[in-house]
């Protein structure tokens, strides 16, 4: 294998300093499955390791990039071979464990997931993280008794990668959305997706929230925490449920008890993280079918591998919506 391209971070004197570097092989992390990477994406955890703006990355130096999509190059398992179409996404890569923003990379084989049919490399890293934990927050409410009968459901952060791509899904399934955003300038955008209505943050009053509010929401995919999030639960429906994703806003929950005892609330927390197989398979599966977005390339932009440190601050200061697929060595 020949020296590569890839997008290193690194920390010196408390520092954090991200570059293009060249690599070879011998550098590359322990794992049975080696992967000729094809695309990669940018979430808001690959901004904030790879500027230094949040303690993400647990080891230097690290090669940024949480999702990654290519072909087998060398296996030592034998359920992958060479040439075939995998997916890698989450547990430590891009964080504690060299990642997808490099022409190769090599994982263990556990974290590796046979491409579905009916994707492609590229949507793969359109869905990547994002997609995978919006689609596990759904499966996991539906297992709950969610149901498009219940009653309507919400989304915070919705102009973000998670929101927009729950957005997109669950209105494909038949859900009334509203779409919870704090950019007004979103709300055309949203009501694309599918939201039935969209809520705009300011104008919620979070000064005092009840302990049992107006009961408003069979379910909700919240990417926020904090208040938002302690609103939501006192606004559940009998028998309601959320999927805890995020914590955009805060990590904090000031509620009470009264709506998982009175109203029998469900507060699901999503791990897209580490959850194994075969479940996460299953979801991918079920990203390939039914939880397919219908908007999914509307919502997504393409960035050339060079362009990867312009596009960081988008993210940071919540300019960023939809997804960017990076295409590290595609032709």
């Amino acid at each position: 294998m020949s020296p590569f391209k890839a997008y290193l971070i690194d920390e010196h004197e408390g520092v954090t300093r991200s570059d293009f570097v060249s690599m070879d092989d011998t550098q590359l992390d322990a794992g049975e499955v080696t992967i000729k990477v094809a695309y990669s994406s940018v979430n808001f955890k690959d901004a904030l390791a790879a500027t230094g703006a949040g303690r993400i990355v647990r080891r230097y130096p690290c090669v940024g990039g949480i999702d990654l999509s290519g072909t087998v190059a060398t296996s030592s398992d034998p359920r992958f071979e060479i040439g075939d179409a995998v997916i890698a996404t989450s547990f430590d890569i891009g964080v504690a464990h060299h990642g997808g923003y490099a022409e190769y990379a090599r994982v263990p084989a556990q974290w590796v997931v046979p491409l579905p049919a009916g994707l492609s490399l590229y949507e793969a890293m359109a869905l990547g993280t994002a997609g995978f934990t919006a689609a596990l927050g759904i499966v996991r409410m539906e297992e709950n008794g969610l149901a498009p009968s219940k009653g309507p459901v919400i989304v915070t952060g919705a102009s973000g990668g998670v929101g927009s791509l729950a957005v997109d899904m669950l209105a494909r399934r038949g859900y009334s959305v509203t779409a919870l955003t704090g950019k007004e300038s979103e709300a055309d955008y949203l009501k694309s997706l599918g939201a039935t209505e969209v809520m705009f943050r300011s104008a919620l009053d979070l000064s005092r929230i009840r302990p049992l509010d107006k009961a408003l929401w069979a379910g909700a995919v919240d990417n926020l925490g904090g208040d938002v999030l302690a609103w939501i639960v006192s606004a559940m429906r009998q028998g309601g449920t959320i999927a805890s994703i995020g914590l955009a806003a805060s990590p904090s929950l000031p509620t009470t008890v009264m709506p998982f005892i009175l109203r029998g609330a469900c507060l699901l927390g999503i791990d897209s993280g580490y959850i194994g197989e075969p479940y996460r398979s299953g979801v991918w599966q079920r990203l390939a079918s039914d939880l397919r977005p219908q908007h999914l390339h509307a919502m997504t932009r393409r960035i050339a591998f060079d362009e990867l440190p312009n596009v960081f601050d988008d993210f940071l200061q919540g300019r960023a919506h939809g997804r960017v697929v990076v295409n590290v060595g595609e032709n």
